[in-house]
């Protein structure tokens, strides 16, 4: 399961209005190799359904991952902070044993 908090689902609200993304568009996200950590998160809006495709519905917000991500994103809440120090969208990963210093690479 993967889950939306209250501030990124406004934010998602907030783009998918601005861009004019329709109800058809859901959010993608999964891990790269890469980073300081060794994984990466990318994130990305989509309405092109892939074959190996996990979703999920939280917060009334769709978001879709793929199986190798799942692995490492399960239970992770999507989470966004504003503000002159804000990071952005990111993610809260109780697998992560370890992550960078912004937060946007981790390792498990």
């Amino acid at each position: 399961m993967l889950f939306v908090a209250d501030t990124a689902k406004e934010k998602i609200v907030e783009i998918r209005q601005k861009e004019g993304y329709g109800e058809d568009f859901f959010v993608r996200v999964w891990v790269t190799s890469g980073g300081c950590s060794g994984l990466s998160y990318q994130m990305e809006f989509s309405n092109e359904p892939k074959a190996d495709d996990q979703e999920f519905q939280d917060n009334g917000v769709r978001v879709v991952t793929d199986l190798r991500s799942i692995l490492y994103l399960y239970n992770t809440t999507l989470e966004f902070s504003g503000g002159l120090d804000g990071k952005g969208f990111y993610f809260n990963n109780p697998n992560a044993s370890r992550t960078c210093a912004c937060g946007e690479s981790f390792s498990v």
